[in-house]
């Protein structure tokens, strides 16, 4: 559920039409703003996944993360109840990077011009980040792990992996999993705003966001949630589930060097990849295209380039570099799985869909990145980077299904 789809299906065509979704704010009045436009979900309606009490105490990243995950598990053909599988046996990881801040910014209101006895009793429940998982738990009977991540931009990286890692290691065959944001509020704007973080191309909104192009000048605030089921693979076969792609390796790391820039040498991001193709038993000229974490700021893209080079050699000058941030702006925290659900659907069509608004090569950013268009080619592996403020960083592998256990 994106800023330009509200299902996979829809996602995917605006993506490889190279569509942006970025546009005028329209959830609160941005006038006196220095940033006045971001990637929006738009037409959003929580009404068939939410019960209508639930869904007015619920914030909009909540809403978010029931609609996804019941469309995933529709897409899964999943039953409700999970079928054979006992409930103690299906978890639930979902990352968010910041939770409830239009709910928090709402009830402050409320409290100032209130008093105390204003504040909403569902006030804190609704807030907390973990309330996705949880709320996803109770909704379905969930029993196995359950908790949310919490790092930054890399938050539903870290969800996936650590879901992957729960079936590896025996503690369930199914995880809901994924990601969910939704912080296109006057305080987020703003604070991001004045730490010069944000495009501020207000005249031209769906030319902002432009990784890797020389005149980028910061990220475009986006919204979403992507939900992802991950289950173990002999029980996918065996109930005759349609596979999408099969995750096979983790990498994380921390750059250890500043609130908010990456190490500029790229290497916290190196040392995140170099896990997740170790863990992978992938080797480097394995690998044919890479969702880049392509933020389109400054300091990020040329990190990340540094870092693809250093990890792959001559062979990242034959894989493509794609960022699909250019069209849906960066969703923060629901990031990694919206684009790791966009690398399987990679591997699965042979498509890879454009890095939009290039107009200049940055002499530092000189590898493939899908700036001409739509590139047709077979994608075997892919790997998707993710990385957030506080240096976190997490890396993803996946390879396409060829209906063969490996």
């Amino acid at each position: 559920m994106t800023p330009v789809g509200l299902d996979p299906s829809s996602t995917w065509r605006a993506l490889v039409a190279g569509e942006s979704g970025a546009g005028p704010i329209t959830q609160f009045d941005a006038s006196d703003h220095g940033v006045r436009f971001a990637c929006e979900v738009k037409n959003f309606d929580v009404e068939g996944y939410m019960d209508a009490k639930d869904a007015r105490r619920a914030d909009r990243f909540l809403q978010f993360a029931m609609a996804s995950t019941a469309q995933a598990l529709e897409q899964a053909g999943l039953p409700d109840d999970f079928g054979d599988v006992p409930t103690g046996r299906v978890g639930v990881i979902v990352g968010s990077g910041i939770g409830g801040l239009p709910l928090l910014e709402r009830q402050h209101t409320r409290l100032i011009e209130g008093g105390p006895s204003r504040v909403s009793p569902f006030f804190i429940p609704m807030f907390i980040a973990d309330m996705a998982p949880g709320m996803i738990a109770m909704r379905y009977g969930a029993q196995g792990p359950n908790y949310a991540t919490v790092s930054a931009c890399a938050s539903s990286a870290h969800a996936i992996g650590m879901a992957f890692r729960s079936i590896r290691d025996e503690e369930a065959d199914i995880m809901i999993t994924g990601g969910t944001e939704s912080t296109v509020t006057p305080l987020a704007m703003a604070g991001f705003a004045t730490m010069k973080a944000l495009s501020t191309r207000n005249e031209a909104p769906h030319r902002a966001s432009r990784p890797f192009d020389a005149h980028r000048d910061g990220f475009v605030l986006g919204e979403g949630s992507g939900m992802l089921i991950l289950e173990e693979l002999e029980h996918a076969i065996d109930r005759g589930a349609e596979i999408l792609a099969e995750v096979v390796g983790f990498g994380q790391s921390a750059d250890a060097h500043h609130i908010t820039a990456p190490a500029p040498d790229g290497s916290g991001a190196r040392s995140a990849m170099e896990h997740a193709l170790r863990d992978a038993g992938l080797a480097p000229s394995d690998v044919d295209y890479i969702n880049a974490h392509g933020t389109s700021t400054p300091a990020n893209d040329v990190a990340e380039t540094r870092a693809v080079k250093d990890v792959f050699g001559s062979h990242a000058y034959e894989l493509v570099i794609g960022s699909t941030k250019s069209m849906m702006g960066h969703t923060l925290g629901a990031a990694g799985a919206i684009e790791l659900a966009i690398a399987a659907e990679v591997c699965r069509k042979g498509i890879i869909p454009p890095t939009i608004n290039f107009e200049e090569a940055d002499p530092e950013c000189d590898l493939e990145y899908a700036h001409g268009g739509i590139i047709d080619r077979p994608v075997e592996v892919a790997i998707s980077n993710s990385f957030g403020f506080g240096g976190h960083n997490g890396c993803l592998a996946i390879r396409r299904w060829n209906g063969e256990i490996s």
